[in-house]
């Protein structure tokens, strides 16, 4: 598809959402490559330190228990300030918003190539993850705001590969960068990245329109993410500090008080940060619910794969590398070709065959044991991969389809958001159920499998009840 495709009235900077002062975009692809690049730069290290931990643990003098935070600290920050960046970007225009996160990401890696002990690499990692975190709602206010609805599921293919696939590839090349260069080396590459995105997006990005006499709505911002936060944390961190602890309960009890809160906050408030309404409408709240079940699975899958393949084959560490590269793979090919499948099924059936698709994966690995076949593990793998990266694009098509052009950031935020918390939820509930598993004890594996198909299933139904955009 070439510029002049989508270079007509409809997508200039005068249609609903864009500003008006700066002509028409005639370059709505350069656009797209800029802001991907600037949300692949801060997303791909989210994850880039997990099989890393203990080396870095030990150049830091610190505890593998406390890095483990800077892991699990970027990617609450990442999904949970989401929506306010949405908001803020609806409110005051998109540009400034991704270019100043994309700046203070920038400049809180290079400090994380400084830090001096676990609690300074902790909060360097989280200030940066909270800050890149702006980059995501700004792509898919660009993507929708630029790509009329019949031509926007090829673009957001390309999105969801950057948001899907960039933290896979960051646990995958994260031993063989570190091993090669050093854990610090990347986040001075990682400054000076974010940093030539910022000119570039100061030089080629077109201001979005702003939205005048509108509030930014503080009290839904910060109810909103305490209870995110408190709920994620809860739930992420359970397994270690015990289901039963004072830390998960209070985290638990008051991230819950907080969510009510908001709920009745976004009742009252004349400018809400997330419009309720959104929930009782079919293409937003199944969209959201489908993609947060199948990531569910997907990434609890995704941290049991590798521990299955060690058990059950007996592979080596490197060897279990090269395998679940499938999976990323058969993303990056899939995600791309969403928007050609979309077009000529539809979206709610494009939605339907990759829920199916990552459903069956996790039947199949249900069923993984020491004498199955290397290809049908790559099989497994492939089939989860191929079925988010087609749904996804047409799952956030129909969302930005279901709401008004002025609202598009908060509403990918949202999105983001509840990704994010399936992510979380299905890291923890596989990782709970097989705790018993092991070489030669399989089973729990198996069970956790199972649940994950069931989880998967679900999402199946959901994709079933949203609604395809009618076509021209």
């Amino acid at each position: 598809m070439s510029s002049a495709e989508i270079t007509r009235p409809a997508d200039t900077l005068s249609q609903p959402g864009l500003s008006s002062d700066s002509g028409a975009v005639t370059h709505p692809w350069a656009v797209l490559w800029i802001v991907l690049g600037g949300l692949f730069t801060v997303s791909f290290t989210i994850t880039l330190l997990v099989v890393s931990l203990k080396q870095i643990a030990t150049d830091l003098h610190s505890s593998k228990a406390l890095l483990t935070w800077a892991i699990t600290g970027p990617m609450l920050a990442f999904a949970v300030v989401g929506p306010a960046f949405g908001k803020a970007g609806d409110l005051w225009g998109h540009k400034r918003v991704f270019i100043g996160g994309l700046a203070v990401a920038g400049a809180f890696a290079f400090a994380t190539g400084l830090a001096w002990n676990g609690g300074s690499m902790v909060a360097f990692r989280v200030l940066s993850a909270s800050a890149g975190a702006a980059c995501g709602p700004a792509t898919l206010a660009y993507i929708n705001r630029l790509f009329p609805a019949e031509l926007r599921v090829k673009p957001l293919g390309y999105y969801s590969f950057v948001t899907g696939g960039a933290p896979v590839l960051g646990v995958v090349a994260g031993g063989p960068l570190i091993d090669a260069v050093g854990w610090r080396a990347i986040f001075f590459v990682q400054a000076p990245l974010c940093f030539i995105g910022v000119a570039l997006a100061m030089w080629l990005l077109p201001d979005t329109a702003r939205m005048p006499g509108v509030r930014f709505d503080v009290a839904g911002s910060v109810t909103l993410g305490a209870g995110a936060s408190l709920v994620l944390a809860a739930i992420s961190q359970g397994p270690h500090w015990g289901w039963t602890s004072a830390a998960t309960l209070t985290c638990l009890v008051v991230g819950a008080a907080s969510l009510m809160v908001f709920v009745v906050v976004e009742q009252r408030v004349a400018d809400p940060l997330v419009r309720l309404e959104w929930f009782r409408t079919r293409n937003v709240a199944f969209p959201m619910l489908t993609q947060a079940l199948g990531n569910c699975a997907y990434m609890g899958s995704f941290i049991l794969a590798p521990l299955v393949l060690q058990d059950a084959l007996s592979l080596s560490t490197l060897e279990v590398g090269h395998v679940v590269i499938a999976r990323p793979l058969a993303y990056s090919l899939a995600a791309p070709l969403a928007g050609a499948v979309a077009v000529r099924a539809g979206e709610r059936s494009t939605a339907v065959a990759g829920a199916v698709a990552v459903t069956l994966s996790m039947l199949c690995w249900a069923t993984v044991g020491a004498h199955s076949s290397i290809w049908f593990v790559v099989l497994a793998l492939a089939l989860s991969g191929l079925g988010l990266g087609v749904a996804f694009p047409a799952l956030t098509a129909l969302v930005a389809g279901a709401v008004h052009p002025g609202e598009l950031g908060v509403a990918g935020a949202m999105q983001q958001l509840m990704t994010q918390l399936g992510a979380v939820v299905g890291t923890v509930v596989l990782a709970t159920v097989s705790v018993d598993a092991g070489p030669g004890h399989l089973g729990s594996y198996h069970v956790a499998f199972i649940v994950a198909t069931v989880i998967a299933a679900a999402g199946v139904v959901a994709a079933w009840f949203v609604r395809s955009t009618p076509r021209r």
